[in-house]
């Protein structure tokens, strides 16, 4: 039996690991695959748990009230060393580039575990853009056996860093595995009377998320000033902002948003709910990056508030546009997308480069070639 643990701590990295664990269990005869969650987000990362029927061998629970990042890494190092020691894994697999990522990765790497790095190859080019997360993943890379490059240009990356193409997998993004599983057609809000209460067929929703530590202060005000004028300036428009829970976000949203019939500021949704939203919405103003991948999947064009992406695909097939925290090209663009169809459905109907639904497949068929599983490589992922 190979004994794969996964690894992961936040709602995202939830979102986009479930595809592969679900995947990997279909293998039960094959491969021991047990689960460790960090819960470096706790009630976020729960929920995208229950949602995907994903019960943990072990949770660290380390989250802290007013937790940094010191404490994140410390706590996270120390437990999942623990655990592996004892688990003696054949391979550890993480995702992304969050602070768990990382910690697990060095963990693992101390006790001569090989690790898979799913979403492998993400590249700003800045090591404070996004902070902590660019280095994050720059690490992780360093101490990967297999990079599963959800692009053809995350693999190119990781071939410019040095590191052997026959380690690299180019699979797709998860996120969109997650995404079409759980997206569905006439999707009601029952949960949430706001959402509910909306007229999507006569009202343009724009769907707004910011939470970036880069942008905090000044940057997302300036964000927020240009959403309110665009609702003054466009009756028909309603903007849904599931609010961040940190306090620097909360605090200047609503100061800046509240008190606004046309701007519903509400609590952070569970996954389902949020992409079905996505899925009702007609533009994303965001600084996240998952959302560059989920967004284009279900024709929306997104309006990325961040000077850089290590997601550049987007950019080329023309499903983004980035446009930084200024307020005049936030009003400007936006505008550019409510006024002139053409404009819009140029970006709407773009190919999305980052998926079709078969990541996790690939990923589980690579490991299962590396361990001699199988005699048939993956298939590589490429954009249709």
């Amino acid at each position: 039996m190979l004994k794969i643990i996964t690894i992961f701590g936040t709602r995202p990295e939830a979102i986009k690991m479930a595809p592969v664990v679900k995947e990997l269990n279909k293998l039960a005869d094959q491969i021991d695959s047990k689960v460790i969650v960090t819960a470096q987000h706790r009630q976020m990362l729960d929920q995208v748990l229950e949602l995907f029927s994903i019960y943990p061998e072990h949770d660290l629970n380390i989250m802290r009230q007013g937790q940094n990042l010191f404490d994140i890494t410390r706590r996270a190092l120390d437990g999942l060393g623990k655990i592996l020691e004892t688990e003696k894994p054949d391979l550890v697999l993480v995702h992304g580039d969050t602070t768990t990522t990382f910690a697990g990765a060095l963990a693992a790497y101390y006790l001569q575990i090989s690790v898979g790095h799913v979403e492998a190859g993400l590249r700003t080019g800045n090591k404070y853009s996004p902070f902590p997360e660019e280095m994050n993943r720059h690490l992780t890379g360093v101490l990967a056996d297999m990079h599963f490059a959800p692009t053809a240009a995350s693999a190119a990356n990781l071939t410019r860093e040095g590191v052997p193409e026959e380690k690299i997998f180019v699979t797709g993004n998860t996120v969109i595995d997650a995404l079409r599983a759980t997206v569905k057609d006439g999707y009601v809000f029952s949960q949430n009377s706001i959402l509910s209460g909306i007229a999507y067929e006569q009202k343009r929703v724009i769907l707004v998320t910011t939470h970036r530590r880069e942008n905090l202060g000044e940057p997302l005000r300036e964000v927020y000033r240009g959403i309110r004028q665009i609702a003054e300036n466009y009756p028909d428009v309603e903007v849904v902002f599931p609010v961040h829970m940190n306090p620097a976000v909360r605090g200047p949203v609503q100061e800046e948003l509240g008190n606004n019939p046309q701007i519903h500021l509400i609590e952070p949704l569970d996954y389902e709910p949020f992409v079905n939203l996505m899925n009702r919405c007609c533009l994303v103003l965001t600084d996240s990056g998952g959302m560059q991948e989920e967004a284009p999947s279900l024709g929306k064009p997104v309006l990325v508030l961040r000077d850089t992406t290590e997601r550049p695909e987007a950019l080329d097939a023309g499903t983004v546009c980035l446009i930084g925290c200024d307020r005049g090209k936030l009003v400007d663009m936006t505008a550019n997308l409510l006024d002139n169809q053409n404009l819009y459905y140029k970006m709407a109907n773009a190919v999305n480069p980052y998926g079709d639904g078969l990541a996790a497949e690939r990923i589980v068929q690579a490991i299962k070639f590396k361990y001699g599983l199988t005699d048939k490589p993956p298939k590589k992922f490429i954009p249709a």
